[in-house]
């Protein structure tokens, strides 16, 4: 148990510093960095969640299944995070997408279903 609350000591401190770098970076335009930003908060709910573990793995008395819980949560925290925000980016870029051509123009393969 040493190594693991060892383990999620340090996965928490990592997980910290990766979430409050993207806080602390100016608001990026590109789609990936915005999610990336945007999943910050979860990476920090996160971090909580695995230092919890750690201390639990450490603690006199050791319970596996409230470090599995933990764990488990962490992940489950950033992947919910993660899937959210980017649904709704991938929803934004649809509605913001046109199609540059008009008429009989149009490409082809155009998939756009504006007209």
């Amino acid at each position: 148990m040493l190594v693991a609350g060892v383990l999620c000591i340090c996965a928490a401190a990592v997980i910290l510093v990766l979430g409050a770098r993207a806080l602390a970076r100016p608001a990026p335009a590109g789609g990936a960095q915005q999610v990336l930003r945007a999943v910050a908060p979860t990476q920090l709910a996160a971090a909580v969640m695995l230092a919890a573990g750690g201390v639990v793995a450490l603690s006199r008395q050791p319970s596996i299944g409230l470090l599995v819980l933990c764990i488990a949560g962490a992940f489950g925290t950033v992947a919910a995070g993660a899937w959210q925000r980017a649904r709704y980016l991938h929803a934004t870029l649809r509605r913001e997408a046109t199609c540059q051509r008009s008429g009989d123009l149009r490409c082809a393969a155009c998939t756009l279903s504006c007209q």
